[in-house]
């Protein structure tokens, strides 16, 4: 990932600009809940990830889209389309489980550390400009993931 100070200041000073239109989310918890060992948990990841053979993310409307991935889903059956010329694959490509961890979750849920996995889980594409674009579709995935009576999310942010 590239570092801010890295980038040339027109690009830091866009980067920089994105900032004052993010809603506050503070620290506090948005719902209490029962112990993680009875938790039903599914992967949420802004890493543009998707099933190979899904439509890619693009550019656009369809970057505001979303990708379900399966339980099950073997790790090199999932891909990457991220858009972000910012973005370093090189950990993804080593290792899937760096942005989109099925295989640790499903080791969770073995343990007992965690209730059990989803039967699904979603992938935006975190490059989406601007991010208060994707509500609706936030909106649609929280849906999907109340009928998985998902109760616990592991949101990874690329």
């Amino acid at each position: 990932m590239v570092r801010l100070a890295d980038l040339p200041e027109w690009e830091r000073a866009h980067m920089l600009g994105k900032i004052p239109a993010l809603p506050a989310i503070g620290l506090a918890p948005w719902v209490a809940g029962g112990p993680l060992a009875r938790r039903r948990v599914a992967l949420v990841t802004s890493a543009g990830v998707h099933r190979r053979g899904d439509r890619p993310f693009g550019h656009g409307a369809a970057r505001n889209d979303y990708r379900v991935i399966p339980r099950g889903t073997p790790p090199a059956d999932i891909v990457m389309s991220q858009l972000s010329v910012n973005f370093d694959r090189t950990g993804f490509q080593q290792d899937v489980d760096v942005v989109f961890p099925l295989q640790r979750l499903e080791e969770l849920a073995t343990e007992g550390v965690i209730g059990s996995v989803a039967t699904f889980h979603y992938a935006f594409m975190g490059a989406s400009s601007p991010v208060t674009r994707m509500e609706a579709r936030a909106r649609e995935v929280a849906g999907l993931l109340a009928q998985d009576a998902v109760d616990a999310v592991l949101l990874t942010p690329v």
